[in-house]
């Protein structure tokens, strides 16, 4: 988790909406944290997951070996 914090900030550098009710020539504490974005249910997948769809698809229909071989062969003639 990324954090950044300042101290003795001067409250009047700070944003509008964020000096409300504190007094422009006193000085404070800044503290930013990051937040992690959270993926939603439906798009978080594990990987057995993921092998598991991989799994349930159909294999190649021609073999993609043979398929080297052969243009491997004609240049040998």
């Amino acid at each position: 988790m990324n954090k950044i914090t300042r101290e003795h900030y001067p409250a009047s550098k700070l944003p509008e909406d964020l000096r409300e009710g504190v007094d422009p020539g006193s000085t404070v504490t800044v503290t930013v944290t990051v937040e992690e974005l959270k993926q939603s249910a439906s798009r978080k997948k594990s990987l057995v997951d993921m092998l598991a769809d991989a799994r349930r698809l159909p294999p190649i229909g021609d073999d993609p070996v043979a398929r080297i071989r052969e243009l491997r062969d004609e240049w040998e003639d």
